[in-house]
C-alpha cells in the first residue's frame, strides 16, 4: 500500500514520451514554421519584389533607349496618263519605306523627384522587411502558444492517469469489501461511477490534445498525421520589467515601426509633388537610316541617314491651382501619418501595460497554486493511508482525490497562463526569441 501510495502521488512527475514518438522540441518546431508556413514564404517572396523595385532605372534616373524598325510595302496596279498624251500602265507596282535607328531620351532634371522616388522605393523595401518581422512574429507566437497548450495537456492527461489509477485501486478496494461482507453494493458502484468519469475527461482530454497536435502540424505544414511529443517543462521568465517592454517596444514593435516607415514613405511622396514647382529638362538624341524604292516617278530609289539631337525644357506656369491642391493634399496625408504613430505608440504602451498587470497576477497564482498542490499531494497521501485502515468514508477519499486533481489542474492552467502572457508581452515588444 505505501509503495503503491507513492507511484500514484508522484506519477505525476514522469515524463509523457511515448514508446515510439518523436519527441519535437521548441526550436526545432520554430525553424520548420519558418522554413514551411505559405503565409511566411509569401511574406518572403514580397519582400524580394520590393528588393528588385529598388533601382535606378526605376526611379527615373536612367536613360530611355529604344530602337525603332519600320518597314511599309504597297503593291499597286495604276495606270498613269502623262500631260503629253502618254499612257503609262504599270501592274504589281511595289513601293517600299524603310526606316530603322535608335534613338535615346533621358530626363536629367525633374526637381529632384527621382531621388525622392529613389528613396522612396528604399522605405518600401523596409516596409516590406518590417511586415515580414511582423508576420514572423505573429507565427511564432502562435507556435509558442499551441507548443505550449500540448505541454499543459500532456500535464494534464499525467494528471488524470494519476486520478484514475487511485480510482481504480478505490474500486478494487470496494469490490474486494463488498466481497467479504464488510461493503455494500453501492460503495462499490459509486467507485466505478467516479471511476468512469475520469476515464470520460480523459478521453475528452485526448480529443483536445489530438486537434492541437493537428494546429500545430498545419503552422509547421506538414501531415496533420503526423505523430510527436513535446518537450515536458515549461520554463517561465520572471525577470520581466514594465520599463524594459515599454522601451523595446518604442525601438522594436513591428506595427509602430511600419508606422514610422510609412511617415518617411509619405515624406518622400510630397517632395515628388513639390518638384513640379521646378523646370523640367530632357535631352533627346537619334540616329536612322532611311531607304525607299518606287518603280514610277522621277526617282525611283532613295537612301539616307540622319543623326538628330536636342533638349526639352518645360515648366508648370499654371494648371488651375492643382499643384497647391497637390500640395495642400500631401501635408494633411503626412499629418495623419504622426497621428497614426501616437496612436500605435498608445496603443502598444496599453497593450503592454495589460499584459503587464496579468503578467505579474500569473505569477503570484502560480506561486499560490504551487504551494496549494503540495498541501493537496500531502492531504491524498494521508487520506490513502487512512482508507487503507478503513478510518475514512469513500466520500471523504474522493473528495481528496478531486480536491488534487483539481489542485494539479489549476496548477498547470497558471503556468500556461504565464507563459502565455509572457509570449505576448515579449511579441509586442518585438523580443520574442525566434
Amino acid at each position: 500500500m505505501k509503495d503503491f501510495k507513492y507511484i500514484i502521488v508522484f506519477l505525476i512527475g514522469l515524463p509523457f514520451f511515448a514508446v515510439g514518438q518523436t519527441v519535437l522540441t521548441l526550436e526545432e518546431a520554430i525553424a520548420i514554421t519558418l522554413e514551411n508556413n505559405f503565409d511566411l514564404r509569401i511574406a518572403k517572396n514580397e519582400v524580394k519584389i520590393n528588393e528588385e523595385n529598388v533601382s535606378l532605372g526605376n526611379a527615373g534616373m536612367l536613360p530611355r533607349v529604344n530602337g525603332i524598325v519600320t518597314n511599309n510595302n504597297t503593291i499597286l496596279n495604276t495606270k498613269q496618263t502623262q500631260s503629253n498624251g502618254n499612257e503609262i500602265e504599270i501592274d504589281g507596282a511595289k513601293n517600299l519605306n524603310l526606316n530603322y535607328g535608335v534613338g535615346l531620351e533621358w530626363t536629367i532634371f525633374d526637381g529632384f523627384s527621382m531621388f525622392a522616388r529613389h528613396n522612396q522605393l528604399k522605405e518600401i523595401q523596409k516596409l516590406g522587411e518590417t511586415e515580414l518581422k511582423l508576420n514572423v512574429l505573429a507565427k511564432v507566437s502562435e507556435v509558442y502558444d499551441t507548443y505550449y497548450i500540448l505541454v499543459n495537456q500532456q500535464h494534464l492527461i499525467r494528471s488524470l492517469d494519476s486520478i484514475i489509477a487511485v480510482s481504480e485501486f478505490r474500486l478494487k478496494t470496494a469490490q474486494t469489501r463488498f466481497t467479504i461482507g464488510k461493503a455494500s453494493k453501492l460503495e462499490v458502484l459509486n467507485a466505478e461511477v467516479d471511476y468512469n468519469a475520469d476515464v470520460s475527461a480523459k478521453i475528452r482530454l485526448k480529443e483536445q490534445y489530438a486537434i492541437s497536435k493537428i494546429t500545430l502540424n498545419q503552422l509547421l505544414v506538414r501531415p496533420s498525421e503526423t505523430d510527436f511529443t513535446v518537450t515536458d517543462v515549461i520554463l517561465i521568465d520572471e525577470t520581466l520589467k514594465l520599463t524594459d517592454l515599454l522601451t523595446l517596444a518604442q525601438e522594436q514593435n513591428p506595427e509602430l515601426q511600419i508606422q514610422y516607415i510609412n511617415k518617411k514613405i509619405q515624406e518622400y511622396e510630397l517632395k515628388q509633388v513639390k518638384a513640379a514647382r521646378y523646370p523640367s529638362l530632357s535631352l533627346s538624341t537619334g540616329y536612322n537610316f532611311i531607304r525607299s524604292e518606287s518603280p514610277f516617278g522621277f526617282i525611283t530609289q532613295t537612301s539616307g541617314q540622319n543623326f538628330n539631337y536636342g533638349f526639352t525644357a518645360s515648366i508648370n506656369i499654371f494648371d488651375g491651382f492643382n499643384q497647391n491642391r497637390n500640395e495642400r493634399t500631401s501635408k494633411i496625408q503626412l499629418e495623419n501619418t504622426q497621428l497614426q504613430i501616437d496612436r500605435q505608440k498608445q496603443a502598444v504602451n496599453a497593450q503592454i501595460s495589460s499584459f503587464y498587470q496579468s503578467y505579474l497576477s500569473n505569477l503570484a497564482l502560480l506561486e499560490m497554486e504551487q504551494k496549494n498542490e503540495k498541501i493537496a499531494r500531502q492531504n491524498l497521501e494521508i487520506t490513502l493511508d487512512k482508507f487503507k485502515i478503513g478510518t475514512i468514508s469513500p466520500v471523504e477519499f474522493r473528495t481528496a482525490q478531486v480536491n488534487y486533481a483539481n489542485a494539479v489542474i489549476r496548477l498547470t492552467n497558471a503556468e500556461l497562463l504565464a507563459k502565455q502572457t509572457e509570449i505576448s508581452l515579449k511579441e509586442i515588444a518585438g523580443n520574442l526569441s525566434f
